[in-house]
């Protein structure tokens, strides 16, 4: 993922503007991109910074944890219950999420649904 460019040269860029240069010469100036200066010198404005936003992380699971209460109630329910049969039910609760989702929400949790315990291994055949 890229990274953001320093604060330095965002503080350069602005200053810039603000002593009386145009946007596109300053950031022909200082070698960036019009749009990069011209998105710093309207945050700085805007909030009084030109600091960038957080970059990564995770930003949907906020929604399906909101509704961790009743998905771990179901599963006490029906411990049996197939993640596609808990999407169904979540539906009837009016929550949306795709089975991929309540694989992470279980996995974040290191909650593992076994069907059945692992069958032993089977035994050698006595006629060889």
């Amino acid at each position: 993922m890229p990274r953001s460019l320093s604060m330095d040269l965002r503080y350069r860029v602005v200053a810039a503007v603000e002593a009386g240069a145009s946007r596109r010469e300053a950031a022909a100036r200082f070698g960036v991109s019009a749009a990069s200066a011209v998105r710093w010198v309207a945050l700085s404005r805007a909030q009084g910074d030109a600091k960038p936003k957080p970059q990564g992380g995770d930003r949907r699971s906020r929604h399906i944890d909101d509704h961790g209460d009743l998905i771990l109630a179901l599963v006490r329910a029906t411990p049996d219950m197939t993640l596609a049969e808990l999407r169904q039910a979540l539906g009837e609760w009016g929550v949306s999420a795709a089975i991929s989702t309540l694989w992470r929400f279980f996995d974040r949790r290191d909650i593992t649904l076994k069907k059945r315990r692992r069958t032993p291994p089977s035994k050698s055949d006595p006629t060889s």
